[in-house]
């Protein structure tokens, strides 16, 4: 199953929830007798649905002609078999209702209830229930063969973008590519231009390929149609349809190690959710948690606007805990976190990525422990940092690769020796351009300073004079320059600078 989600809350397939607002939409002054058994039907239609069924689909055969009350009979008839599971009888009825609308009920009408249909059995239809999916699927099929011939063009438009998202929760690719090339075609103009009134469903339709393309794993497409979807100008989609074009977006910057441009487009995915009502904003933020440790910011992404009422969600509890022990370094409350919340690993896009998270922060752990020491054992490590031995290998060599460790595995014995040589040479550097700073100072205070000039002479005379001389010390000796015989170590000598050598035991 795809991660679009319909952005109202999933219906129970058990409640029986119609739109009756449309009941209004038509005078109804059919015979008396026709309109008291539809209400009465209506009745029947939460404590008794199968008779309800029997009811509704009695209202047609008491009309001469087909009218109002006769297509509404068999709506709220379709309606219901379809939650019951009654596919084949949902299918045959509807072929009948199909009748109705070239001239029983208005254009108008027609349109609205037929695609409040749609978007009803969408809503209700079980993920694992194939036998759904066909039912659908010959719904739309028989709503474009329908619709195409009046030139409705706008339903037909609207159905194909629903069977190309049924295509996709299928993971039928081939018929879902097929569908989304003819509506991409359906929204150009005779020239191959795109037609500006048709945006909103060219958008769907990227967002559709987009999906596609992400659960496939192809970047090298996902990141041509992203790029194309962002420069859709003339649309004006619904906010779910951009917070899907954004996640896939985020997914594919996090495959590449962008880690800043996936945090963007994780929160604006997140804002679009939360505006459009999605319960995809919690997966979103927690995955917009993940990509801020990932980037090893310091900046709590719970302290925005929109995020900060969601900080003491239940749902999100377990990565805020994450955020704050990782801002505090302490690699053994995240693990207990990890352990105690295995729900957290059952999003594959999460799964996939918190191991480089829990990398990071045992990278960390294991740089603050041996901070001290210039000689430790594997052994040392794993049990302080509690991860297999194999792992503190691993990391080890990954930090001595990536220059942030000097040191040399000796995997006979399981020890780590620190080269700390290269730490004094860059002390000593650091103390001979600190020196040069003193010795330039100096020179431009003494010799350059106004106030050791004479207004007659300048250069010589009885202070000038002073300059060819050497400085003394308190014992009256003159200071000897340094040369390359100078020592800048001092009395520290020695490897490790006071270094333990090994751990205490």
């Amino acid at each position: 199953m795809s991660d679009d989600d319909d952005f109202m809350q999933d219906s129970d397939a058990e409640q029986y929830d119609f739109e009756y607002e449309d009941d209004d939409d038509l005078s109804g002054s059919g015979d008396v007798d026709i309109e008291n058994k539809y209400y009465n039907a209506k009745q029947l239609k939460a404590d008794s649905p199968e008779e309800a069924v029997t009811e509704f689909l009695g209202v047609p055969d008491l009309e001469e002609e087909k009218g109002d009350w006769g297509f509404k009979g068999f709506k709220q008839a379709i309606k219901l078999e379809f939650a019951l599971g009654r596919y084949e009888d949902a299918i045959k009825h509807y072929k009948q209702l199909l009748t109705y609308v070239k001239s029983a009920v208005t254009r108008n009408y027609s349109e609205k209830s037929i695609n409040n249909m749609l978007d009803y059995i969408e809503k209700v239809a079980s993920g694992t229930d194939q036998s759904a999916y066909r039912c659908m699927e010959e719904f739309y099929s028989l709503t474009l063969d329908t619709f195409q011939a009046t030139n409705n063009e706008r339903l037909a438009l609207k159905t194909n973008v629903k069977l190309a998202k049924l295509y996709l929760d299928k993971q039928d690719y081939t018929s879902l590519t097929n569908k989304v090339r003819e509506i991409h075609k359906a929204c150009q103009r005779e020239d191959g231009t795109d037609d500006p009134g048709k945006g909103t469903y060219s958008l769907e339709a990227y967002a559709l390929e987009i999906q596609m393309y992400a659960e496939m794993k192809n970047n090298k497409r996902l990141k041509s149609l992203y790029q194309k979807a962002l420069t859709v100008r003339s649309a004006v989609p619904h906010p779910k349809v951009q917070g899907i074009i954004r996640e896939c977006g985020g997914k594919m910057h996090m495959s590449e190690e962008n880690w800043k441009e996936a945090q963007s487009d994780f929160f604006e995915s997140f804002k679009n959710y939360d505006e459009a009502g999605s319960m995809q904003r919690i997966q979103v933020l927690k995955y917009l948690v993940l990509t801020t440790m990932l980037m090893q910011s310091h900046i709590n992404p719970f302290d925005s606007q929109e995020t900060k009422p969601y900080k003491n969600d239940p749902r999100i509890s377990a990565m805020t805990d994450l955020v704050n022990a990782y801002e505090r370094d302490d690699i053994h409350t995240y693990e207990s976190i990890l352990k105690d919340n295995q729900d957290l690993l059952a999003d594959p896009f999460i799964a996939e990525n918190i191991d480089e998270v829990s990398r990071n922060m045992r990278s960390k752990a294991v740089l603050k422990l041996i901070a001290p020491y210039t000689r430790f054992t594997l052994q040392f490590i794993s049990k302080h940092v509690k991860i297999p031995v194999s792992e503190v290998q691993d990391i080890l060599g990954v930090l001595i690769v990536d220059k942030k460790l000097r040191a040399k595995i000796n995997q006979d014995d399981g020890t780590v020796e620190v080269d700390t040589s290269a730490e004094d040479t860059v002390r000593l550097a650091k103390l001979c351009d600190w020196t040069s700073a003193i010795d330039g100072m100096c020179s431009a205070l003494l010799n350059e300073g106004e106030g050791f000039r004479s207004e007659e002479a300048q250069g010589s005379g009885s202070f000038g004079g002073l300059m060819n001389y050497p400085m003394a010390n308190d014992s009256g000796n003159a200071i000897p320059s340094r040369g390359s015989g100078h020592r800048t170590r001092g009395a520290r000598g020695g490897r490790g600078g006071g270094k333990a050598l090994v751990p205490p035991v």
